[in-house]
């Protein structure tokens, strides 16, 4: 009989990056990666756990620009076509390395990876948000929303109208694309302000994620810490991150992924190989670029990319699964300890962004996949649970007022809100005001009406938490920018153009053709609360 509870939560995210106007843009390869390295990896490992009879449970947000990407005909076409590259470029690989043995044997490896990658690909159709779906009908899998672009919600929270339509617009969306309503929110950057979850339950929703100390801080103080969730006096429920699981997996100087066996992500084909032989897959300007092919591991601290040593995915399966095996035995140690303290079974959540299982983490799919079959098999103490299914089984809980947090830098807003970024909030704040202003608009015809309806796309799209994060990083901080400023100036420009009563509908056709994100949105979501 077990006595504690595990949840794995993943959260599945990248930023609207859709260019029809250009025949290439590198940013949508964050796409492709994504797709070939995270998430067809873990539906192959959902496909395994469910023909070997395993129930497994797992929690997975799937933002709204991630559904949208994914089922764009002309993301998937593009994707076949980056797919295609792979696969040409392992043949070449096997074939140029012939005499090599062992950059061979790992040639041959990535290219029965991306075979087997377009099966899966080809089997469901190009669409994996289905394929992500039949987990959640059979109960394996709980999907969650997000806010509609993963906007930064304690900095918008002066215009009450931006907060509710990142949770509405995201809401309607979900059910769109899953058939019935999300039970719970990962909320962007699980960023928490007071007051926050009022709307959650006004839209619908049962449970949201938070950093540790957004539980931890909680008034009154939670009695059982991070170790249970809390209620909200609304209602909605709130789960906090549990610190020690998740240094286990997500950092790379003391957690698993900076074991020397793994794969080097830094050292790729498309910087190593002869310039002349590689050229026909990097970047259309000869750039160079990451190609996905990388032949060396981690190998040792302090060492320089030069002096890697190759590798080899028969022993880093074997270090994932010895990784497994301690996260397991770690986490029953864990629930056996908060168990004799507390007397009731604890809940351990370790939240993770899905994208370090795979991208990040070559072999962190393998790892989940031993995870799963080593807590069915090897031990009783605990059992892996989704968090609506928690919920279900465990509908009584402390009701408390959560800290305000986030899960950045310092535990707050500083990395969304610092030297390298606050230039774009006066400018979020005076188009929020427009477009709430539009908002009591009734337009006088279809073409107003779709001009309003895009300038609530892009008001959202220009509030997405990625663009000040880019900028905040370091890197590709001009392709950040440059979305951030397109869609308020296209924003503007839609106020104007209405104000002025002349609306450029040739104009806003090619506009409504590039940001042709939520296509059933409703403008008046702004409409003041």
């Amino acid at each position: 009989m077990a006595i504690g509870y595990v949840a794995l939560v993943l959260h599945a995210h990248l930023p609207f990056v859709r260019h029809p106007e250009s025949d290439y843009v590198l940013e949508e390869e964050w796409l492709y990666e994504a797709i070939t390295e995270t998430y067809i990896p873990l539906l192959r490992v959902f496909e395994g756990l469910k023909r070997d009879g395993i129930d497994f449970k797992i929690t997975m947000s799937m933002t709204p620009p991630l559904v949208s990407m994914l089922r764009d005909p002309l993301l998937q076409d593009r994707y076949e076509e980056h797919l295609a590259q792979l696969e040409e470029l392992a043949e070449l690989e096997i074939e140029h390395n012939k005499h090599n043995g062992h950059i061979r044997y790992l040639a041959e490896h990535y290219a029965h990876e991306f075979n087997d990658t377009r099966q899966i690909w080809e089997r469901y159709d190009r669409d994996l948000v289905s394929a992500f779906k039949q987990f959640q009908d059979s109960n394996n899998l709980e999907i969650i929303t997000c806010g509609a672009t993963h906007g930064y919600l304690p900095l918008m929270k002066m215009y009450p109208q931006a907060v509710w339509a990142q949770i509405q617009v995201a809401c309607e969306h979900y059910e769109q694309n899953f058939g019935r309503p999300p039970k719970g929110i990962w909320l962007p950057e699980c960023a928490y302000y007071e007051g926050l979850e009022r709307m959650l339950a006004d839209a619908g929703l049962r449970y949201f994620l938070t950093d540790g100390h957004g539980i931890l801080y909680a008034r009154p103080r939670p009695r059982f810490g991070t170790y249970a969730p809390i209620f909200t006096e609304s209602g909605v429920a709130v789960f906090g991150r549990d610190h020690e699981s998740s240094q286990q997996v997500w950092s790379s100087e003391v957690g698993y992924p900076g074991d020397p066996e793994y794969r080097e992500f830094y050292k790729d084909l498309g910087w190593e190989a002869e310039y002349d032989y590689i050229k026909p897959y990097i970047m259309p300007n000869g750039q160079r670029k990451n190609v996905g092919i990388k032949y060396h591991k981690i190998t040792g601290r302090g060492l320089g990319l030069g002096d890697k040593a190759l590798y080899d995915p028969y022993w880093a399966r074997e270090k994932s699964a010895e990784n497994a095996g301690n996260f397991m035995f770690n986490r029953a140690r864990q629930v056996e300890h908060l168990h004799g303290i507390m007397q009731r079974p604890p809940l351990i959540v370790s939240p993770y962004d899905a994208e370090l299982f795979g991208h990040w983490w070559y072999e962190g799919p393998w790892f989940i996949d031993y995870l799963f079959r080593k807590s069915w098999y090897d031990q009783g103490t605990y059992e892996m649970t989704h968090l609506a299914d928690y919920l279900r089984n465990n509908p009584t809980q402390q009701v408390c007022r959560p800290s305000q947090s986030s899960w950045g830098y310092k535990g707050f807003h500083e990395y969304w809100l610092n030297e390298t970024n606050t230039w774009v909030y006066p400018h979020l704040h005076k188009a929020a005001e427009r477009m709430i202003e539009l908002s009591d608009r009734d337009p006088a015809d279809e073409l107003e009406w779709r001009a309003l309806n895009q300038a609530a796309r892009e008001l959202l799209l220009a509030q997405s938490s990625d663009w000040a994060f880019i900028m905040r990083t370091g890197t590709m901080v001009p392709y950040a920018v440059r979305r951030t400023r397109s869609h308020l100036m296209r924003l503007h420009k839609i106020y104007e153009d209405i104000n002025i009563g002349k609306i450029d509908s040739g104009w806003l056709e090619k506009v409504e053709a590039i940001d042709n994100i939520f296509p059933e949105i409703n403008y008046r979501v702004y409409r003041p609360l």
